[in-house]
């Protein structure tokens, strides 16, 4: 029995090498995709507002931003626990609140 491989048989060895890594490849990356996410951002975070005060839930190491309506940044506040309240010392009106991807339309009263 012959020891040498032919051109055609590395042809045929490659090919299938290949097909099978990028068979296998969507179902690595779903399983990391899943298991590499923090538990931190499984949880939603929220914002609340009770007249100048600011209730912000699961944003730890977050920052805060408020902008007034011309868009202009009034207050910039980092969140370091995953339960955290402000007092705004804002003028009362319209603000936008923002942290991460989450973003509130509110009224300072």
């Amino acid at each position: 029995m012959p020891t040498h491989i032919t051109h055609h048989m590395k042809k045929n060895i490659l090919t299938l090498a290949l097909a099978a890594t990028l068979t296998a490849a969507p179902l690595l990356a779903a399983t990391f995709a899943v298991t590499d996410t923090p538990e931190d951002e499984l949880r939603e975070i929220t914002i609340a507002v009770n007249g100048a005060r600011v209730h912000v839930t699961h944003a730890t190491g977050q920052t805060l931003e408020v902008y007034d309506v011309a868009g202009v940044c009034v207050a910039s506040l980092r969140i370091d626990t995953d339960d955290k309240t402000f007092s705004l010392n804002l003028p009362k009106g319209c603000y936008i609140l923002k942290v991460g991807k989450v973003v509130r339309k509110v009224s300072i009263r």
